[in-house]
């Protein structure tokens, strides 16, 4: 490849098996110690360092120490961007893994995407506010009208993070491959549950777990009747 960036530097790091599960860990948002990274990857601690060192070379990864503990996150949204659709084309073209892990279905239904809510129940969510006209499309593009940041503060929004479309971002989901609500405005509509207690972050995995209240009390904020949608 003569012209324009290296990627193929960036897909062979990605293609790693043990780094690509390092970098589906860090998709939450979230950073990491070495030993729990270690530990999903399947690998010893020596391995998993080796690995990030690479990552954080190649400018994938951030890295800070903190007492005895190193704490490894992605280096931007762009990253877990590109994490998740590649993703999508696995999906989509039918590279499928042969053993399903026992939370691969409570990850399609609801799962932290950089920080934002992923997954049925975060495509639930952006389909609702586009539905009653709160979120509108344009051009592929999403734009909060003052309908919508009505609402949103009175879910519990900030009003600072509604002041521009750009806190409104689309983000294409790989289990439902639909749109989710990412963005600013994603990332605190998903605190905003967990700060409700609707829900809780699963200690193991990405899976956001709704307990049977927070079920019922999303549905009745974030109604959609599926052939109502334009």
């Amino acid at each position: 490849m003569k012209d324009g960036p290296n990627f193929a530097l960036i897909a062979a790091l990605i293609g790693d098996p043990a780094r690509a599960e390092i970098l589906s860990q860090l998709m939450d948002g979230r950073a990491l110690t070495v030993g729990e990274l270690a530990m999903s990857a399947n690998v010893g601690r020596p391995t998993a360092s080796a690995h990030l060192a690479k990552l954080e070379a190649a400018g994938l990864v951030l890295s800070v120490r903190q007492g005895r503990n190193r704490y490894v996150r992605l280096s931007g949204a762009d990253v877990a961007h590109t994490v998740e659709s590649l993703m999508l084309l696995a999906e989509r073209t039918g590279h499928r893994r042969i053993r399903t892990g026992p939370r691969d279905p409570a990850l399609r239904e609801a799962r932290s995407c950089y920080g934002h809510l992923a997954g049925a129940k975060g495509i639930q969510m952006l389909n609702s506010l586009h539905q009653r006209d709160f979120i509108l499309r344009q051009d592929d593009r999403l734009h909060l009208r003052d309908e919508g940041r009505n609402f949103l503060t009175g879910f519990g929004i900030s009003p600072d993070l509604l002041s521009a479309d750009a806190a409104c971002v689309a983000c294409l989901d790989w289990s439902e491959r639909k749109d989710h609500l990412a963005g600013r405005l994603g990332s605190a509509c998903l605190d905003r549950i967990l700060a409700l207690r609707w829900a809780r972050r699963d200690t193991n995995s990405r899976a956001i777990q709704f307990n049977p209240k927070g079920l019922r009390e999303f549905d009745s904020a974030f109604p959609f009747t599926p052939h109502l949608n334009r």
